[in-house]
């Protein structure tokens, strides 16, 4: 396995295979891409390192762990410049896996590598772990007291991101795990920090799933690092439950699309008895915690959760009521756009006369949107920062 030093087709040679990299089928628009320069980074500082000091034992494809990646540039990135097989990989949403199948399978890279859950069998034994920085301190928390749990104790991770999105607390969340954490120096708009000399972490108790409750709810909440909102009750959702003691009719069908936590589906479930709910999202952590959530509040039985991309998995026509509370980036990036694709997916799964009901930062003003796509709206709450809609599609 290649271990030099960059020389100085490194950069041309990364330049080029990022070049014919897709997004797809992710979410796309003309100022996106499937890498950036931070994917860069995190793999020259790693060539670099291991030049300089190398390990005890030569670096095998399978000591190679990739998460967080976007679209496949630290996957395949990692499988070129260590010329490495059998890389393990974790990426929490579902797009980011098929985005990188696609773009290994055009690259004929498709036997390169692994994907596996965060879990023992993506770390165990784990030498070197390449991160792209997630957005929040709770999944890094997470990621990390992973790596310090299973990996090698002579592991070396270097996580990267774009400093806009970088804080010092991130230092300081590896810092409990690590006891060596450093920051290299920026590079087009992006930094890489340096994470070694793991802490003892095997016989802890892990710090995750965590668990929340709300005076307004009558079950608890679970969440994963990756979990979006965490285990609370986000304003958003409390404002849109607060509009489902007012339905024109008893749904038989309800989704919850984009299910986080599980919030809306197990309220849902709670308050429509006789309906059959489905809990859909793309993210792993959203997923896992739902079924937890569900299974919590005593209604596992009639909350089905599905890892899919939207409405995929859901036939024509199906559901009486879909609940929304759109996300609104992709990746690190804040981009309207992710929540517009997730209304346009709605009309096809919604019977005749169902309803979408959604809640959304109301500066962002979807309803001309809502109407086009769906029918017409009701406006059923707002506040100065969330707005509740009621979509109804007529034929």
């Amino acid at each position: 396995m290649n271990h030099g030093s960059p020389d100085e087709h490194f950069d041309e040679h990364l330049s080029g295979l990022f070049a014919q990299l897709t997004r797809e089928p992710d979410f796309d628009a003309d100022e996106l891409q499937a890498f950036d320069a931070a994917d860069h980074l995190i793999l020259r500082s790693a060539v670099e390192d291991l030049a300089e000091r190398p390990l005890q034992h030569p670096l095998r494809g399978a000591d190679i762990v990739v998460i967080g990646d976007r679209h496949g540039a630290l996957t395949l990135g990692a499988a070129t410049v260590f010329e490495a097989t059998g890389i393990r990989t974790h990426q929490d949403p579902l797009l980011g896996e098929r985005a990188l199948a696609q773009n290994a399978g055009r690259l004929g890279l498709t036997d390169r590598y692994v994907h596996h859950p965060l879990d023992a069998a993506l770390l165990t034994g784990a030498r070197l772990v390449l991160l792209q920085l997630p957005r929040g301190l709770e999944a890094l928390a997470e990621i990390s007291e992973a790596i310090a749990r299973w990996a090698d104790p002579e592991v070396r991770v270097f996580a990267g991101g774009r400093v806009k999105h970088m804080t010092r607390a991130m230092n300081d969340v590896l810092g409990r795990d690590f006891t060596r954490v450093t920051a290299g120096l920026g590079w087009r708009k992006s930094r890489v920090l340096r994470a070694e000399s793991r802490r003892e972490r095997a016989g802890d108790s892990p710090s995750f799933p965590k668990w929340g409750s709300d005076s307004d709810l009558d079950f608890s909440i679970a969440a994963f690092g990756a979990t979006f909102g965490g285990p609370v009750l986000d304003h958003g959702s409390r404002l849109l439950l607060g509009t489902l003691a007012h339905v024109s009719r008893e749904p038989a069908t309800v989704i919850d699309l984009g299910c986080g936590n599980g919030v809306l589906a197990v309220s849902a479930a709670l308050r429509f008895p006789g309906a059959q709910v489905l809990a859909t999202d793309q993210s792993a952590a959203a997923v896992a915690a739902t079924r937890l959530t569900a299974g919590a509040a005593g209604v596992a039985d009639r909350v089905a959760v599905d890892r899919s991309d939207a409405l995929e998995a859901v036939p024509d026509e199906w559901a009486d009521l879909i609940l929304l509370n759109p996300p609104f980036h992709t990746g690190a990036t804040v981009h309207a756009g992710v929540g517009h694709r997730l209304i346009r997916s709605c009309r096809r799964a919604l019977a005749p006369g169902g309803e979408l009901r959604l809640v959304f930062n109301s500066h962002l003003r979807y309803r001309p949107l809502v109407e086009r796509e769906v029918g017409p709206v009701r406006q059923l709450a707002r506040t100065a920062a969330f707005t509740v809609l009621s979509a109804s599609r007529v034929s």
